[in-house]
């Protein structure tokens, strides 16, 4: 058995499973979390959160007993990111939740890894979806930069790409607040690539990474989970137009990438990848 996967029990686990066994009242919801396989998963991935990527989570203070749009930045070719966010949210966070990641219409093809993921809380990230999981009170998480995010070339790693507004009008909608995340680590994973995007047009993929690994390194994660953002009170219950919702998406997007640019400052060496102060 490898290092990483030595048994590591999530400390206060017995309470963290009562509280979501309770809320979650254990079978399958409509789209396909169920309770006891994601706790399954979660004991499987835990000692990889904390002694493969050696994730360590900020801001915890931030996080209320109350629903959020989670909004975070995307990293790390095949979205690792999402998976430490989810497991930081479920074992870090006192209640803990398990939020709903919203995930693009390719990954709900992908054989397996979709069922796993929709058991865990995976959602395609359609309107529909957003808007019932809202009115149960489910808090998601969003990435709006979607796959210009995730699938970088090394050259932008860490560059915020511009957010779709669809999570802002969704926020807008359950007058829910937004709390930002930022993930520092997540693209050293896969230190270098090239993504060639031609190509990846060519054949209809959503993207195409030349890579110098194909297994992801153990680049340690730092989750920076800011302070929560109030939508637009006075659009509530409005129809904005896209201009009219630039200035408090901007704001967002700038706040994200601020949390990166101080969190790239702790960045944390290890043996595949050595960072300058």
């Amino acid at each position: 058995m490898l290092k990483f996967l030595k048994n590591e029990k999530i400390e206060n686990i017995d309470n963290i499973f009562s509280y979501l066994e309770e809320k979650y009242q254990g079978g399958t919801d409509p789209w396909g979390l169920n309770f006891e396989s994601a706790k399954k998963y979660l004991n499987l991935i835990f000692p990889v959160f904390k002694n493969y990527f050696k994730v360590r989570t900020f801001g915890i203070e931030n996080v209320q007993d109350k629903q959020y749009m989670v909004v975070s930045n995307h990293s790390g070719q095949i979205a690792i990111d999402g998976l430490m966010i989810g497991t930081a949210f479920a074992t870090q966070v006192w209640p803990p939740r398990i939020v709903r990641p919203m995930v693009e219409r390719f990954f709900t093809n992908l054989p397996f890894i979709n069922k796993w993921a929709s058991e865990c809380g995976s959602v395609l990230g359609d309107r529909d979806n957003c808007q019932n999981l809202l009115e149960r009170g489910e808090s998601l998480l969003v990435f709006p930069e979607g796959v210009r995010g995730v699938a970088k070339s090394t050259k932008d790693f860490y560059k915020v790409q511009p957010f779709t507004k669809g999570f802002y009008r969704m926020a807008l909608s359950a007058n829910i607040e937004i709390l930002p995340v930022a993930v520092v680590g997540a693209e050293e994973t896969f230190p270098f690539v090239y993504q060639a995007k031609g190509l990846a047009k060519a054949l209809g993929l959503p993207a195409m990474p030349i890579s110098a690994n194909y297994f992801p390194l153990p680049s340690p994660m730092d989750i920076y989970i800011g302070k929560p953002i109030k939508v637009e009170q006075s659009l509530i219950g409005q129809d904005p137009s896209d201009k009219e919702l630039d200035e408090y998406i901007d704001h967002i997007q700038s706040t994200i990438q601020l949390m990166l640019d101080e969190g790239l400052k702790k960045r944390r060496n290890f043996i595949f990848k050595k960072h300058g102060k």
